[in-house]
């Protein structure tokens, strides 16, 4: 299976249970054709930066996946039959997905300077 990044703009006007509804939906698109949903990043509502079919605001889900290639085309055509998705866009992650952890990343060790080298 292949691990892949997508992310969709949900319509302005569906908020509360109609956006969590639409988001529902296609998760369980995914999961009925055996992918395997590893992240799931609701980033909120945002300004496009261009006007999309009208619109200048939109809610923003990032969804990281793993699945086989036939899923992609039939979960693209269900998003483009959907009037609540404003946009979407997939993205093949070739090494894979590389979810962060909440823990900060170890620093790594101060660089040493010319005057170290020249006691040494």
């Amino acid at each position: 299976m292949r691990t892949y990044e997508h992310i969709f703009i949900v319509h302005p006007d569906s908020v509360g249970d109609d956006y969590t509804a639409v988001l529902d939906k296609f998760k369980k698109i995914l999961t009925d054709q055996g992918a395997n949903i590893l992240k799931v990043d609701e980033w909120g509502a945002r300004k496009l930066a261009y006007p999309v079919k009208k619109q200048t605001r939109g809610s923003y889900v990032l969804l990281i996946f793993e699945a086989v290639a036939d899923v992609i085309a039939e979960f693209e055509r269900r998003l483009r039959l959907d009037e609540k998705i404003i946009k979407f866009q997939t993205i093949l992650l070739p090494n894979g997905a590389e979810l962060s952890t909440d823990e900060p990343a170890e620093e790594a060790p101060a660089a040493e300077g010319p005057a170290a080298e020249e006691t040494a």
